[in-house]
């Protein structure tokens, strides 16, 4: 009779093995296997981790194998299992992979192909036909779309976190409780005895180090120091959390009446404002968008406020780019100054903090929450409804929509929710961040989620002119690698056009994302379906870019030493924390988890200055702060960023936000109506009190954190893919992105200020933080 090995792997995530009875079944084209109990006596079955084999012998010739069959029953309790694969080896001595990477939960059952993946034409079989469309029709049942807010992009049909299919789910539910990880947050820096300080004013800018974690050498230390420079605060535009919304200035806007006499000491050229203009020398950021929003109203005893200021920016002679003008509202008038840098010291400070203070606004709910988190559920949901596991796209977005429908359950569940987390700090919460969205979503095309399109379409793209725009240079580098890593694996399983085509599943995903996801708006610019080759690689590298690269310029990104491609992160034995560093470890620290800096809690004093360092940055002809091409990166500064201490954790929002005058969640007083009259007590009795300080210290801290066993660009453990050229395109995709990695190394090594959030080792595949 003949006879099958079985080859079962188990999961090694918590809680992957199971004690249930597993059942196996064989459907080849010659007839079916009767069930068969797969179970070793005096063995424990399907640990954790484990890889278990077992003979299976059959009646008669089963012939090609089509599906395998594996169901699970009840022992004692319900026991999940999470099945990653199994391998047949036939009596014939051929091996078959059969990829699962699911959960069997209950009373289950699941019906695998094999790997190799399938087009809808391919498969001629009534069965495996069949097969295809009750996975999707389940599928379809488990994912439906919601209107969480009216206007919003659609959503997944869930209340919470535990009522999603247990696939998307993530293993541990605790790792991204928001309100558990903002306590452990609160805890971890020391800033308990802060957080219930609502409506208790700091006493000047120094009394914000009570609650600044220093970690000397880091970005965020040098925000704390410099943040008042007009070119820290212009190098904010460029390479800072939200780097995508200045934009080259053509015309002046008429509500917007600077003049040359008014900027006249701000220009290095001696041409008039109009003239710097033709030039190209004049750069934009509008904050319209906040214009009528409606301020926080949840605390009756703090009043909060937003405004929507225009600012104007110049590149000097040195090609920094700079403030020259600022003007706190859209509407111009005798109440509305255009404030400049040649006025009172405070008078220019405070409107430069306004100006932080909306960009954190607009980066917080707009080009993080809505740009990149909703539109990557977006795109996960219609994958799941309209793609099979066997379709080669599937097949390649599913490791990048890992957790992001999880963690934006769970953001609607805790964060964004009416009385939410968002409420406790920011001054667009009560509402005012569902305005915002809903305005956005009109400004949400296409194009935009284009890269290179919508750095062109701002007027930023020539490296000549704007040589400090590190997150265009990189971006474009690893959007490039992208796109030539999907037009080849389209390239594999679809021979042209006419195939794309006549995808009918590839169709109905595309046209998911535009129906519900953009609404129906054909303003977006969102294909309804795809045509072409090249069309279809676009799309997916819009795909793929959007939930690993721009989430991580925004939102993550270490500042620490490069994560080798091969392999998952592994906390391992931590390295012994900086001499410079006060340290005190926390009780997970063994672990790597928590919230802490690899384990390791501090406040840090700053280090010493070496011999002949000024304080500030690096010496030499008119570099970021003022000093060197950018900085020169010097031995002391170079140890901060790698080498033993590749572990310290950082972030575009930890490394640009933390420090509160830089980037103020709320104000507590209207935006200044007169020159003259502003000073120092006045900003700080405007800028966040101690309790709300602490929340959105809390708050940048905790969602800064990679998650545990994080996968990074280029990590695709689960082998959905099987066939030797796909596996090809994947290992020169990685070394494409190793050479990425290199490139940006080396240019960071002469920068006081080195730029990582785009180098691929700090990438996550996936939106999921």
């Amino acid at each position: 009779m003949p006879s099958y090995t079985v080859t079962v792997a188990t999961g090694s995530q918590w809680f992957a093995g199971t004690d249930d009875y597993i059942y196996l079944s064989l459907l080849g084209s010659a007839g079916c296997s009767e069930k068969h109990l797969l179970d070793k006596p005096f063995y424990n079955d399907f640990e954790r981790g484990a890889v278990d084999s077992y003979d299976v012998t059959v009646d008669e010739e089963l012939g090609e194998i089509q599906l395998v069959k594996i169901e699970k029953r009840k022992y004692w309790l319900h026991d999940d299992w999470y099945l990653k694969y199994i391998t047949l080896k036939t009596p014939h001595g051929d091996y078959i992979e059969f990829p699962c990477y699911r959960w069997i939960t209950g009373d289950g059952e699941v019906v695998l192909r094999d790997g190799r993946a399938k087009l809808a034409r391919d498969d001629q079989i009534h069965i495996l036909k069949q097969h295809r469309r009750k996975e999707l029709e389940t599928r379809q049942k488990q994912y439906r779309w919601m209107e969480w807010s009216p206007g919003f992009p659609l959503s997944i049909d869930a209340k919470c976190h535990k009522d999603l299919p247990r696939d998307i789910q993530f293993d541990s539910e605790k790792g991204v409780d928001f309100v558990l990880n903002y306590s452990k947050a609160m805890e971890n820096l020391f800033i308990n005895r802060f957080m219930h300080m609502f409506q208790s004013s700091w006493n000047d800018f120094a009394d914000f180090e009570k609650i600044f974690v220093k970690i000397s050498n880091t970005i965020s230390e040098r925000v704390m120091n410099h943040w008042q420079e007009d070119l820290m605060f212009g190098y904010q535009f460029l390479n800072g959390c939200n780097p995508v919304l200045i934009r080259r200035c053509t015309e002046l806007p008429e509500k917007f009446p600077v003049t040359t006499e008014m900027v006249e000491c701000s220009l290095e050229r001696q041409l008039s404002l109009e003239q710097e203009v033709q030039q190209g020398n004049i750069f934009i950021v509008d904050f319209e968008l906040l214009d009528g929003i409606d301020a926080n109203k949840t605390d009756p005893c703090t009043l909060q406020f937003l405004a929507a200021p225009i600012c104007l920016l110049y590149k000097n002679l040195a090609n920094k780019i700079v403030p020259i003008a600022i003007q706190l509202s859209q509407i111009p008038g005798d109440e509305n100054p255009i404030f400049l840098p040649s006025d009172a010291k405070y008078d220019w400070l405070l409107a430069k903090i306004w100006v932080r203070s909306s960009d954190f606004h607009v980066h917080q709910t707009i080009t993080h929450l809505l740009r990149t988190h909703l539109v990557s559920e977006v795109f996960g949901i219609a994958m799941y409804r309209q793609l099979p596991a066997v379709h080669p796209i599937f097949k390649l977005l599913v490791a990048h929509v890992r957790y992001t429908i999880a963690i934006n359950t769970k953001a609607r569940e805790q964060l964004i929710c009416e009385c939410g987390l968002f409420d406790k700090a920011n001054a667009t919460g009560g509402g005012g961040h569902v305005q915002m969205v809903q305005r956005a979503m009109k400004d949400l095309t296409y194009a935009s989620l284009c890269f290179p399109e919508a750095i062109k379409a701002r007027g930023m793209e020539s490296k000549e002119d704007i040589p400090y725009y590190f997150y265009r240079d990189d971006g474009l580098l690893v959007w490039e690698a992208i796109r030539m890593f999907t037009a080849e694996v389209v390239g594999i399983y679809y021979e042209s056009d006419q195939v794309v085509e006549e995808d009918p599943e590839l169709q109905d995903f595309v046209n998911d994302v535009y129906v519900y996801g953009m609404r129906g708006r054909k303003s977006s610019g969102f294909p309804k379906s795809v045509r072409s080759r090249e069309q279809l690689s676009e799309y997916l590298t819009v795909v793929i870019f959007t939930a690993s690269a721009q989430h991580a310029a925004v939102n993550f990104g270490q500042v620490g030493g490069a994560r080798p491609l091969g392999r998952a992160h592994s906390p391992g034995p931590l390295p012994p924390p900086p001499p410079q560093l006060c340290t005190v470890p926390h009780p997970r620290a063994a672990s790597g988890s928590g919230l802490g800096l690899a384990g390791w809690i501090l406040p840090v004093q700053p280090r010493a200055l070496a011999a002949g360092e000024k304080d500030g940055w690096a010496e030499g002809p008119a570099g970021v702060g003022g000093h060197g091409e950018d900085g020169a990166q010097g031995a002391a500064g170079q140890q901060g960023f790698g080498g033993a201490h590749a572990r310290w954790r950082s972030s575009p929002q930890y490394d640009w936000c933390s420090w509160i005058p830089n980037a103020p969640p709320t104000m507590r007083a209207p935006p200044p109506t007169a020159k003259g009259v502003v000073t120092i007590e006045q900003i700080v009795d405007t800028l966040p009190d101690r309790g709300r300080s602490c929340w959105h210290l809390g708050a940048v801290w905790a969602l800064s954190q990679f998650q545990e066993n994080e996968l990074f660009l280029g990590m695709y453990p689960e082998e959905h893919f099987i066939e030797k050229p796909v596996k090809a395109a994947i290992a020169r995709f990685r070394k494409n992105l190793e050479a990425i990695v290199s490139v940006i190394a080396e240019r960071n090594k002469k920068k006081q200020l080195p730029y990582y959030y785009l180098s691929p080792d700090r990438i996550p595949n996936s939106v999921a933080i």
